[in-house]
């Protein structure tokens, strides 16, 4: 920030540094003292342009981007004496190496601050490491989300990771459990999905088969409890995408509504499963493969089932 113009429009090359970054990230560490809260609004406002053009949050950054960030002036010293700091976090850690971290993200935890959350898991991991060069973030998991979540500790690292993500190089499997029984062995499902705000300016996805971007889920069935009243299935969902909200919207689509989901599934069931001791949304990453993003090998990374949902399908019936 010392670089940088508080009074007038700052514009700067984007280096080999930022290369790969996404634009929200790369603004944080850029604009160091500033709220995120106000980082993320003034992208929203289309103050922040790259290439003289408008970008979301997730934009990611290349080599060469002319990027435009409007005058920014940091908190003053008496009031950011006071600013909170993150607290280092004791994570469950499945891998790790000289490129990168696996960890076992538990559920109710931000992967990062923002939206009204002042610290997240990469916040925490960085007060807990103050000695590590770059910790960045390869992908998100929602807050209630639980399961293998990768952490980049090198930029070639990162930029390898975001690649193979990109173009589809990375098999991305979780576990859920659906009300319904579920025949088929396995289901290919391809709706096309957008992203739109609703009256309260919350925003949620839909199917628009005309203007939404592809996205692909494949499921498999594991097992069914047709005795459960109603019936409920697990499932281990194959993501060929990455689309927000990507398979709890197919889900209710196909009738068949993720448990414990608060905005596309049943509600009425959901308060039936909080009182039955599911007290969030059966959603769990549980396995990564792909390959490493800095030696000729392949990684297999897999998080068991957590305490909470495991105890929660003990309970059900004997599956057929």
């Amino acid at each position: 920030m010392n670089d940088l113009s508080k009074d007038a429009v700052n514009r700067l090359a984007v280096d080999e540094g930022g290369a790969g970054q996404r634009v929200d990230n790369f603004l944080v560490r850029l604009l160091k003292g500033v709220p995120k809260s106000h980082i993320y609004r003034i992208l929203r406002s289309g103050e922040v342009r790259v290439n003289r053009k408008r970008v979301t949050p997730a934009t990611r950054l290349a080599i060469g981007d002319q990027l435009r960030i409007p005058p920014i002036r940091t908190a003053q010293p008496a009031m950011a004496a006071h600013k909170p700091v993150a607290r280092p976090a004791v994570l469950p850690i499945l891998y790790e190496d000289d490129a990168l971290i696996a960890i076992d993200k538990p559920p109710g935890l931000a992967v990062h601050g923002g939206s009204g959350v002042s610290f997240g898991l990469i916040e925490q991991l960085r007060t807990a490491r103050p000695q590590a060069k770059l910790l960045e973030l390869v992908h998100r998991l929602d807050r209630n989300t639980s399961g293998v979540l990768l952490i980049a500790k090198e930029r070639r690292a990162l930029r390898a990771l975001h690649a193979a993500l990109r173009e589809g190089q990375v098999d991305k499997r979780y576990l859920v459990l659906v009300k319904g029984r579920w025949r088929d062995a396995k289901r290919q499902v391809d709706l096309p999905l957008t992203k739109f705000l609703t009256e309260a300016g919350e925003r949620r996805v839909r199917i628009e088969c005309d203007a939404g971007k592809a996205a692909r889920t494949i499921f498999y069935r594991r097992q069914v409890w047709p005795n459960a009243v109603p019936p409920v299935s697990l499932l281990e969902a194959e993501l060929h995408t990455g689309r927000t909200h990507q398979i709890r919207v197919h889900l209710t689509h196909l009738g068949f509504p993720l448990a414990g989901d608060d905005k596309y599934g049943d509600f009425a069931w959901n308060k039936a499963l909080t009182k039955q001791g599911l007290r969030r949304m059966f959603l769990h990453a549980w396995r990564l493969e792909l390959a490493h993003p800095t030696e000729a090998r392949r990684l297999v990374l897999e998080s068991p089932l957590p305490t909470d949902l495991a105890a929660f399908v003990t309970r059900l019936a004997a599956p057929i």
